[in-house]
């Protein structure tokens, strides 16, 4: 019996014996899990031999196999052809000569993270982990080294919660135009090479596109996910776009079947991530990629998106965000029921950039004194006011948002309520209109008693109230980020 057969049995077992069935009915009623829901912010790692070239994106090893677009040029020009060296050409060159778990794991924690999601396979089909099912892992090639074990074992000790992501259902079509001239991409393809199946790619990736992955591949996407549950047990498994695929949703079922009930024997809350709607609402937490929701949800849910505008991946090319802009983002997506999964891209050498470290560093100071505001918070009666317009849906943040003095955004945890001013104004006064003093018969936003109002990290605050609002006064501060206004009420 060969290990994939073996693997499949036990799925099967886990599925009959525990409560979660392979049924979209048996797997409904699923919560974020509270870490996540209190932690609000989570670091995504996209790390792997698509490092090594830094050029374009992590689809490097896609795009430099197609024939006149700017990676194929650039390989030819930098490497050579593609028959003499290819993608997989760049695996020893992946050492990781500075990577440094315990490094990764401060660095995280001190940027005010409480969890972390590595990718542990991208459409590459690379596994940065240990594997029974296939030799092209950094186990055995590149670093030599179990890279997701090892950051387990760090983040424990810092306390951050584990998480993984499999991109490796893409790789049913990722190589696939390699096939399409003389390169190292050539059949035949079988089972346990690094490139099958290198499929022909559809033009649009829609749910039915053709050719439709094969009951083989999908029980080796299947067996792979199941492997990364049981050596790690991560908290938060992500997965990419295509499992939405209709092929596919046999398989997902059996697989989130299988980590729940698994997750119920460690005795640990755990949630699947999706886009789109590859699973029935309700049965996983709600993803977005680069993008959010304009208006507060009932329902959490995550953004994930990246401290580099132009790629997931380290290029050397990288455009990065600020820290005062990723700051709103995180403040406008908690006060909207969400969390947020911030991505790094380590260098090849497993170093993190001076600007990675320098945006994650900005957010942990931050934190560090306004954290009362977004951890362990829930959304207020509204999530914010001002004229602010904010783009929904995914890929909507190349641009930073214009906040003004007139912008808020609203948290709240026990008697305390949060207005987190986006954009200081140097005269140092700001109005909370929804706080408006009004009487009862003309429903405002909020009627209730204001005991005392700050603003966090700063003395001697001069606050009043009228029908028009809650004025606050405070001059002298000079910063770019938002300033938490700390409401306590009675």
């Amino acid at each position: 019996m060969t290990i994939h057969e073996e693997y499949l049995q036990k799925i099967d077992k886990v599925i009959e014996q525990g409560p979660y069935k392979d049924d979209w009915d048996s797997l409904a009623g699923r919560m974020m899990p509270t870490w996540m829901r209190e932690g609000k912010l989570g670091i995504f790692i996209h790390w792997g031999p698509y490092s090594v070239p830094g050029f374009g994106s992590e689809w490097y090893s896609r795009n430099m196999y197609i024939e006149g677009s700017p990676e194929y040029e650039h390989h030819i020009q930098t490497y050579g052809p593609h028959k003499d060296f290819g993608y997989k050409d760049f695996i020893p060159s992946f050492k990781a000569e500075q990577f440094d778990p315990h490094a990764w794991a401060d660095i995280f924690a001190q940027s005010g993270a409480r969890y972390v999601v590595p990718v542990a396979e991208h459409h590459d089909g690379f596994q940065m982990y240990k594997s029974d099912i296939s030799e092209w892992n950094a186990a055995e090639m590149g670093p030599k080294r179990d890279v997701l074990g090892e950051l387990k074992n760090a983040f424990e000790e810092k306390g951050l919660t584990l998480g993984a992501s499999s991109h490796r259902v893409e790789h049913w079509f990722f190589m696939g135009h390699g096939k399409k001239f003389d390169s190292d991409v050539k059949e035949p393809l079988e089972r346990g090479d690094f490139y099958w199946p290198a499929m022909s790619e559809s033009d649009h990736h829609d749910l039915f596109s053709e050719p439709i992955p094969t009951q083989e591949f999908l029980e080796d996407w299947l067996v792979r996910c199941c492997e990364i549950v049981d050596r790690y047990q991560p908290e938060q498994f992500y997965f990419d776009w295509w499992i939405q695929h209709s092929s596919v949703k046999p398989y997902l079922k059996k697989f989130a079947a299988y980590y729940y009930n698994q997750a119920l024997q460690w005795e640990k809350e755990v949630t699947i991530c999706y886009k789109h709607d590859a699973f029935p609402f309700g049965t996983a937490t709600v993803d977005i990629e680069r993008g959010k929701f304009a208006e507060v949800q009932p329902f959490f849910w995550q953004t994930d998106t990246a401290i580099a505008r132009n790629s997931w991946c380290w290029t050397e090319n990288n455009t990065f965000k600020s820290p005062e802009s990723l700051v709103r983002e995180l403040v406008d997506i908690v006060s909207k029921n969400g969390v947020m999964l911030l991505n790094v891209g380590p260098k090849p050498d497993g170093s993190i950039s001076a600007e990675d470290q320098s945006v994650l560093k900005g957010i942990g100071d931050w934190l560090a004194v306004n954290g009362e505001a977004i951890y362990q918070t829930s959304v207020w009666r509204q999530a914010s006011e001002g004229p602010a317009e904010i783009p929904e849906g995914q890929f909507t943040d190349g641009t930073d948002v214009n906040y003004t003095a007139e912008d808020f955004s609203f948290t709240c945890r026990g008697k305390h309520l949060y207005a987190i001013n986006m954009n200081w104004p140097e005269n140092g006064e700001v109005t909370i209109r929804s706080l408006a003093n009004q009487v009862a018969s003309h429903l405002p936003v909020f009627h209730g008693i204001i005991e005392d109002v700050e603003i966090i990290g700063y003395e001697e605050v001069e606050w009043s109230r009228d029908e028009q609002g809650l004025h606050v006064r405070k001059t002298g501060i000079e910063t770019k980020m938002p300033i938490v206004i700390k409401i306590t009420l009675d």
